[in-house]
């Protein structure tokens, strides 16, 4: 049975930040909403109550039953979560003289306490809250103070019960990390043996015992997900496995040839399917970037149906899903946990009629947990490298209306901006990289003449997971010289800008 730590979440921006901490310790995490909390079985070794946009004296703040956790397994509050420990059980939380953002000074006061051991005094963490807790019960005790926050954590006497004010899954929380894994392995005992290579061996034995001899049927798209879970597949069930690489008429330049050959150096049996027509024609006038994706969505699951049909007695879709892609995708009944920012046609459901099975071997996964996984199965370290492509396609990225002059357009700026970074030796550098095709034209002077013509703008992040991303400093000389050889090479664009917006408030995509 897998080990595990269950983190509640209560909305808080920072919860996938604490499963990725989590992880980093080799150790398996599960994220649920705090108004579904699982069941507690044997194989659940503690658990982290998150942060939340709410105040614990709002009506509707999120208010769980604690009852089989609290003083039976080990628990950790942060913020909201330590807030809550404090409000609900005799305490007083109060809302602050100003709110307590950025960074602050930590001093230790019981450097004995499990949670604090190794942690220095001084040290740096970071504060996220507007109300601060004035008061607590007679059994909690206080470890760690700031200046301006006396509870800044505490314990509670006869539990594994601890409260921090603070962040230590955020990067300015310099030893946040120390007290995780105080927490994590010192005290819930977790064994730190969830590696890629145990997650390999594990889903591979799971996989051959739910599909048995069954045929299972797998939409590639040239990424890293879909590639990953194919692999997997295959080494679980073999033949039994079909690959469909449908081209959409959406990909980059040469994409669908150069990624088809790939996959069958790769020893996968893959149909390659052309669709441009179908794509195109049904996006013909649509502007709207979530009727974009659900057309997509519906022509690509349409398409691969018909596809699928033609393989006899398949009982399985397998799907490239992984975690930010669930997390992303699920609605709550309150705002915050988890609430829904755009839709991903990739998650969940498919259409009744298909009359399939899903299975979704990384739906656990974060993306830098997927390359790793990918790595260990001895997948082409240049395959693992490619930037996230979204599923949409380039259907995103041309703001507006899509016509098959912008795709080429875009085609051929993306192919410039993509081969540049690597010529430059950029591209392991940035997370993810693309050009925008906008809605705009400007007025330029090309020769002795007036342009009227495009305007793209250039992007580049840098991230861990996606759910979170910073905008990249590339050189200056190498945005001219990209520039230069983009309004030289593709007619149509008289115009390059650089989007330097950092996820949030900016998502990585435009549409």
């Amino acid at each position: 049975m897998q080990e595990k730590i269950v983190i509640l979440d209560f909305g808080s921006q920072y919860t996938q930040l604490i499963a990725r901490r989590v992880r980093e310790l080799n150790v398996y995490c599960e994220i649920h909403p705090f108004n579904k909390i699982p069941e507690l079985d044997a194989s659940v070794r503690g658990v982290i109550l998150s942060g939340s946009p709410f105040s614990v004296r709002d009506e509707k703040a999120p208010k769980p039953d604690l009852t089989a956790i609290k003083g039976r397994l080990p628990l950790l509050g942060v913020c909201y979560g330590a807030q809550y420990l404090a409000h609900f059980y005799g305490g007083e939380v109060q809302s602050a003289p100003s709110r307590e953002y950025g960074r602050a000074m930590l001093t230790v006061v019981e450097p004995s306490d499990p949670l604090m051991q190794g942690v220095p005094s001084p040290t740096q963490v970071w504060m996220s809250h507007g109300d601060t807790i004035t008061s607590v019960p007679d059994t909690y005790r206080v470890i760690a103070s700031t200046e301006d926050v006396r509870y800044a954590a505490f314990r509670i006497e006869g539990e594994r019960s601890w409260g921090i004010q603070f962040h230590p899954e955020v990067y300015h929380s310099t030893d946040g990390i120390t007290l995780l894994r105080n927490f994590v392995v010192g005290i819930c005992g977790c064994k730190q043996d969830w590696t890629p290579e145990s997650f390999v061996e594990t889903t591979v034995r799971e996989l051959r015992e739910k599909l048995g001899d069954d045929r299972v049927v797998l939409g590639l798209s040239g990424g890293v997900d879909s590639s990953v879970a194919a692999v997997l597949l295959h080494r679980a069930i073999g033949k039994n496995l079909y690959c469909i690489f449908v081209d959409s008429g959406l990909l980059r330049k040469n994409e669908f040839d150069s990624v088809l050959e790939s996959y069958k150096g790769m020893g996968l049996n893959v149909k390659g399917v052309k669709a441009h027509d179908r794509f195109l024609g049904d996006l013909a006038g649509v502007t709207d970037p979530e009727k974009k994706r659900k057309i997509i969505g519906r022509d690509f699951v349409e398409v691969f149906n018909a596809e699928a049909k033609q393989i006899e007695n398949v009982k399985w879709l397998a799907q490239g899903t992984i975690y930010p892609d669930v997390v992303e995708s699920a609605s709550a009944s309150v705002k915050g946990p988890a609430a829904m920012i755009k839709s991903h046609h990739n998650v969940g459901g498919l259409p009744e009629e298909m009359h399939l099975k899903i299975v979704e071997p990384l739906r656990l996964l974060f993306k830098d947990e997927v390359r790793r996984v990918g790595k260990s199965l001895g997948i082409d370290p240049q395959l693992l490298g490619r930037h996230p492509f979204p599923g949409p396609g380039l259907a995103i990225r041309i703001l507006g209306d899509i016509t098959p002059e912008k795709v080429e357009i875009l085609q051929n700026v993306d192919k410039i901006y993509i081969d540049a970074l690597r010529e430059w030796g950029l591209y392991d550098q940035v997370w993810q990289a693309g050009a925008i095709l906008l809605p705009v034209k400007s007025v330029g002077v090309m020769g002795d003449e007036r342009t009227y013509e495009s305007c793209v703008a250039l992007r580049a992040v840098a991230s861990t997971d996606g759910m979170t991303a910073d905008w990249v400093h590339l050189p200056y000389d190498f945005l001219a010289a990209v520039s230069n050889d983009i309004i030289n090479k593709v007619r149509g664009v008289n115009r390059v800008v650089y989007d330097i917006s950092s996820k949030p408030p900016a998502t990585i995509e435009w549409e």
